[in-house]
């Protein structure tokens, strides 16, 4: 266990404060009675929230602990309290837990174009000139990887973006007319002047927190071995690997985490949403000004939280741990409803319609003595970890590493039918456009075009089979 990131006084009152809330998250979840307001039960809107069974006992307090910094808001500095000082300068949200609600993932704007919710988040970039920055992808010279559109006092944010949308109608095999609406953005009221005339916009959602330690210890050679990059066996999926570098390799590395997988463990997914997305330094990402770039420099020059009692850095290797603990060690709610007769013939559909050749259903996780709860499992992520080419309808022409505008990573489905429980409204794909699974699917296009076609012309009666099967993950 892990106790010297911050001073003993100082875990004691995150930790008295996380007893506090537990004991009220539990009292409601054991009630479970709707939150007022809400169709769903108080356990079913903490489903993303608990813990993984079979964390050693001498382990727990670093699930707690890695909780506590999940959950805490950062402030800007100078601040009294050192541990929760470095906000920014310029950052997207002041918590992790803002974007990743009930961690659960992010919602866009909503649809008046309004911008007050966090869990929607800009990539930026522009056509490549042979410099890379650690995202893989060329920053702009201005607004670096990522658009920040909040600041600390004193310094403007980057900007703002307005959301419309373009809609068109898909007819089903029925003659029922379904809505697509595909998401339109424009960057205003930049902050620190114009941005390059290429500017790539790239809206990515905060994707949900179950699982990823089980993902993460699914063996290299199993994802690899899904791969078809060429198409060999000509049926139309040629899923390949993105291969990513980070500052401290010097070869490429699998990468798993993020929508491109631009990231190859989850230590360096946390490290980067930190950096980025807060503004926190830490061990991977040293620099105080988070995605503040050179143009900037009035956010250079910015008081920041550094401290020595955090290693010099905003966010301690010793924090930075108990965080990945967290974040590994969360649970993948079970199965609902899978011996009814309708969930299971959605789910042979899943099969028949080709869904599950990028969905792959299971995986082994392989063995590690340090984290035991996760090890030697078998898992139902619907996932092959693999980049596809899913259309120009839904490509961001931003490249990240190896992987194309095209191009983007399996989701994992595990959890799906609770999305809307945990974060009150159901927002699906790379930028939550489709409000529904039906629009989810209707958008694949590329690779997935074949089984978009066979949902598409299965009667009604089949299609709601299917639907009912995802609600049951």
């Amino acid at each position: 266990m892990i106790l010297n990131a911050l001073s003993l006084t100082g875990w004691l009152s995150i930790w008295l404060a996380l007893c506090t809330s537990q004991a009220a998250m539990a009292d409601a979840a054991s009630s479970n009675r709707a939150v007022p307001g809400s169709p769903f039960s108080a356990a079913q809107r903490q489903a993303f929230m608990q813990p993984v069974e079979g964390i050693p006992f001498d382990q727990r307090m670093d699930f707690v602990l890695g909780r506590a910094i999940f959950e805490k808001i950062w402030v800007s500095a100078p601040s009294s309290t050192t541990a929760s000082d470095g906000l920014g300068p310029l950052y997207n949200a002041r918590s992790c837990l803002q974007c990743h609600i009930n961690n659960g993932r992010g919602l866009p704007p909503d649809d008046k174009g309004t911008t007050n919710r966090n869990g929607l988040l800009m990539r930026l970039g522009v056509p490549g000139n042979g410099h890379l920055g650690p995202q893989g992808v060329t920053p702009d010279p201005v607004y670096g990887t990522q658009l920040q559109t909040f600041a600390v006092t004193g310094l403007p944010a980057e900007g703002k973006l307005s959301l419309t949308y373009t809609t068109k109608q898909v007819e089903l095999s029925s003659g029922e007319q379904v809505e697509l609406r595909k998401p339109v953005y424009t960057l205003r009221e930049p902050g620190y002047g114009e941005a390059h005339p290429e500017l790539q916009l790239s809206p990515r959602l905060a994707p949900a927190m179950i699982g990823l330690g089980l993902l993460e210890r699914i063996p290299e050679q199993a994802i690899l071995a899904l791969a078809d990059p060429d198409d060999r066996d000509g049926d139309g999926i040629s899923g390949r690997a993105n291969r990513v570098y980070h500052g401290d390799t010097s070869s490429p590395l699998l990468g798993r985490f993020g929508w491109k997988a631009g990231n190859a463990d989850l230590r360096r997914q946390n490290a980067s949403a930190l950096n980025t997305d807060i503004g926190i330094s830490n061990p991977d990402y040293p620099l105080p000004g988070g995605d503040c770039t050179a143009a900037q420099t009035a956010c250079l020059q910015a008081p920041n939280g550094n401290t020595e009692a955090q290693d010099g850095l905003e966010a301690s290797r010793e924090m930075m741990d108990v965080l990945l603990f967290y974040t590994q060690h969360l649970a993948v709610p079970p199965r609902r409803n899978r011996d009814h007769p309708t969930v299971q013939a959605g789910e042979a559909l899943f099969h028949t319609t080709g869904c599950a050749r990028c969905h792959q259903p299971t995986f082994q996780t392989g063995s590690d003595p340090h984290r035991p709860a996760l090890s030697n499992r078998r898992i139902a992520p619907y996932t092959d970890l693999l980049l596809h080419d899913m259309g120009p309808e839904l490509a961001d022409g931003r490249p990240e590493f190896a992987a194309n505008g095209q191009e983007w990573r399996t989701p994992p489905l595990w959890g799906l039918g609770l999305h809307r429980a945990v974060s009150g409204e159901r927002a699906l794909l790379h930028d939550g456009r489709a409000r529904t699974l039906t629009e989810a699917i209707l958008w694949h296009g590329g690779e997935a075009e074949s089984a978009r076609e066979r949902f598409r012309q299965l009667p009604p009666t089949q299609r709601k089979q299917l639907i009912m099967f995802l609600e049951s993950l």
